[in-house]
């Protein structure tokens, strides 16, 4: 029987890069996987240019396609995420951006270590064409993420990972309103092998990922998979106060000892005040991002609102993690 594998593309006013990548992607199936079967996914975040139009032509075309349309831009992870719901295949590729920027050339290789029994095939973007500033900010965020998670996320590994289908199903077995897929997979554990490679430079059209963006993403995968913030939080504050207390103690019994002179100073009291005092803020806004992680996870609603669906009769594969309540007997008298 012939396997299929299926390719999720976000995309997101990509009128530029969207046929091209199709047609890639089409291309390397026919030369280089003729034994296979391919399901192209693209997931649209409400784009406004011609980008839907050009997903529509393809769609009408080529059954293989499939194309869901959200009603705004939730973002690359949460729709990615909704969008992996609609994969069928033996075997997923989580994400290939239509920018390219990650090679689908890997692909062949990657179903290959896939078939020889590794259950997830991560890529690595070993080099980055990109300016040093964002490979070292990179570099610092993986190492602050390992040290702090119960779990090791590898440097460099996006969401270009080939996973079995086992794999999907216990990720999309999590209940999760701002998915860190990468975090997800690395923390469903089974068989994984990385491959390393060159994440090339944006040929086409402008990133839609800015600073802020980036900053969000990665406080989410912090916050997200790890209570050591909280824990510093706890230590810190215990540290201080134990502090304050030894200096009290021997302010005191400096002064009954008559050694030196007490502190007069305005200055100190300033400077401790506004030191505690900023503090504290740092530990309400560390808090913080954990009450609007659990608010915005109670709050219920579905994570993606979609305005349309081409060429997907199916519904969605519901989360594991919802589970419904079994049907109530009625015992007869």
């Amino acid at each position: 029987m012939m396997k299929k594998i299926s390719i999720v593309s976000p995309c997101f006013n990509e009128e530029d890069n969207v046929e091209t990548c199709y047609e890639t992607v089409k291309a390397i199936f026919e030369r280089d996987l003729p034994g296979h079967a391919r399901e192209h996914i693209f997931v649209d975040n409400a784009s406004s240019d011609r980008t839907v139009e050009i997903l529509k032509r393809l769609a009408a075309a080529d059954p293989a396609v499939k194309v869901v349309v959200n009603a705004r831009n939730f973002g690359v992870f949460r729709s990615s995420f909704n969008g992996l719901r609609y994969a069928t295949g033996d075997a997923t590729l989580v994400m290939l951006p239509v920018d390219l920027q990650d090679p689908p050339e890997l692909i062949p290789e990657f179903v290959t270590l896939w078939e020889a029994g590794y259950e997830v095939v991560a890529g690595a973007r070993s080099t980055r064409e990109e300016s040093f500033a964002l490979r070292s900010a990179r570099k610092i965020f993986y190492r602050i993420v390992n040290a702090l998670s119960d779990f090791e996320l590898s440097p460099d590994v996006g969401e270009f990972q080939l996973i079995d289908r086992k794999v999907l199903d216990a990720v999309l077995s999590h209940n999760d309103n701002y998915p860190y897929i990468r975090g997800i997979i690395a923390s469903v554990g089974f068989k994984r092998i990385v491959k390393p490679y060159t994440w090339r430079a944006r040929k086409r059209g402008v990133s839609k990922h800015n600073f802020m963006q980036l900053t969000d993403q990665a406080l989410n995968a912090i916050f997200a998979f790890t209570k050591a913030p909280m824990r510093f939080c706890t230590f810190a504050g215990v540290g201080i106060a134990a502090l304050c207390v030894v200096m009290s103690v021997i302010s005191i019994a400096a002064y009954f000892a008559g050694i030196g002179n007490p502190p007069r100073g305005t200055t100190t009291m300033i400077v401790s005040l506004f030191f505690l005092s900023g503090v504290q803020l740092i530990f309400i806004g560390m808090l913080g991002e954990y009450i609007t992680a659990i608010h915005n996870q109670v709050r219920g609603g579905p994570s993606v609102i979609e305005k349309e669906r081409i060429n997907i009769d199916a519904p969605a594969q519901p989360s594991a993690a919802i589970t419904p309540l079994p049907a109530r007997k009625t015992r007869t008298e």
